[in-house]
């Protein structure tokens, strides 16, 4: 195991190339979490309609 972190293992890469990747992971993240958001907010909202569309047919049928 080497006695240095890896922020002394980045310093031979120049400061802005580093700034650079660790923005663009950050969008990648970013962008995936919302993406999951969206999914979530989708599924939840057909639950609650077929959730509503069994309530009624219960109500008029039961």
């Amino acid at each position: 195991m080497p006695p240095f972190g890896m922020f002394e293992s980045l310093s031979a890469y120049p400061h802005g190339f580093v700034v650079l990747c660790a923005a663009l992971a950050a969008a990648v993240v970013l962008w995936v979490l919302l993406k999951l958001l969206k999914a979530a907010l989708w599924i939840l909202f057909f639950g609650l309609v077929l959730i509503g569309v069994v309530a009624v047919a219960s109500v008029f049928l039961g």
